[in-house]
């Protein structure tokens, strides 16, 4: 294993001040608010840095920001080994950290936090597995390169890494990326979950009809107050009259199921031709589905993960206020 530390630090966003770094044999981090920190010793003193030199930030904005100012200022020592990625070469620079930390700044610069590095050769992305390829993927500004990483990336600067064969790799890298990509989209349902869940009734109610419009229904959304066990009608000419009519009840409920009595007392005001859904972000009880299959009309019981699926196959179809509800971005993935 690497006998000392490494540490990641990026040259800015796509590597833009990656020249900068080599040609003048330092590796610097923004902050700039903050200006000389050289006086800040403990994460404390750093945390109050961060929140007064930039008021507003998020919590966790405030954590992340001192972590790695603190990291930069005074975990980072004389002799450690430190990378910066060249994206346009597709390489890393390594190098020995040389100089104490020092505050630079220099006209037209937004890094003004300095480390004096000595660059001692480079490293192809290509030639790394990607397992170590994975572990330098993180987006932070600054972090502490994984021991098993900083060993492959040693030897491979000095000539000793032997490359697994090209089929073998290939079928490491199909490996991984589809491990990476189903954590990922595991890790998405998860935090849209979170997200609908945090909407009032009145919200979800809407996201409900925007998704029933976007799979080609109309719908006409009940007023508040006793509704008769009915929050949303839908159907294609949106008053009920043309088949079919949905008539939705939405139960915006976390950790409260729905059980068969609220089933039953749904089922009880509709008429013979109706067809139900019944929507539930906290779920149904054994019971309810029960219920709900010896209907007397087909009704569909719809809880918080049904109702996500839903949403992420008509997503696209939805209107800009129904979006606006659960706002999603779109990423694009090697298939």
């Amino acid at each position: 294993m690497s006998a000392k530390p490494m540490w990641m630090v990026r040259a800015g966003e796509g590597g833009v001040h990656v020249d900068e770094f080599r040609a003048g044999s330092f590796v610097a981090i923004g902050w700039i608010e903050m200006g000389d920190m050289s006086a800040l010793t403990t994460r404390e003193q750093f945390t109050k840095a961060v929140e007064k030199s930039y008021p507003g930030s998020r919590k966790m904005q405030v954590a992340t920001s001192a972590g790695q100012a603190f990291r930069f200022v005074r975990e980072m020592q004389l002799g450690d080994r430190v990378l910066t990625y060249d994206p346009s070469k597709r390489e890393y620079l390594l190098g020995t950290i040389t100089g104490d930390y020092a505050y630079k700044p220099r006209k037209d610069s937004t890094y003004p936090q300095v480390r004096n590095v000595k660059w001692v050769g480079v490293v192809a992305r290509d030639g790394l597995s990607v397992a170590t390829r994975n572990s330098l993927g993180a987006i932070a500004t600054l972090f502490m390169v994984p021991a098993e990483a900083a060993d492959e990336i040693e030897k491979l600067a000095s000539g000793r890494a032997v490359a697994p064969p090209a089929a073998a790799a290939a079928v490491e890298e199909e490996t991984q990326v589809d491990l990476i990509y189903k954590d990922i989209q595991s890790k998405a349902f998860e935090f849209i979950k979170d997200k609908i869940s945090q909407l009032d009734w009145e919200d979800m109610q809407e996201l409900v009809a925007g998704l029933l419009r976007a799979m080609g229904y109309k719908t006409r959304i009940s007023p508040s107050g006793p509704d008769r066990g009915k929050d949303i009608v839908a159907s294609p000419d949106g008053f009920g009259f043309e088949s079919p009519r949905i008539v939705v009840e939405v139960k915006h409920r976390a950790g409260s199921a729905m059980g068969s009595q609220e089933v039953r007392s749904f089922l009880g005001g509709r008429h013979k031709d109706d067809k139900g859904l019944y929507v539930s972000t906290g779920g149904f009880s054994k019971d309810a589905r029960y219920e709900a299959e010896r209907a007397s009309i087909p009704l569909t019981l719809m809880d918080l993960d049904d109702l996500v699926r839903a949403i992420l196959e008509h997503y696209e179809r939805m209107d800009a206020d129904s979006q606006r509800l659960v706002s999603l971005r779109k990423i694009y993935w090697p298939a």
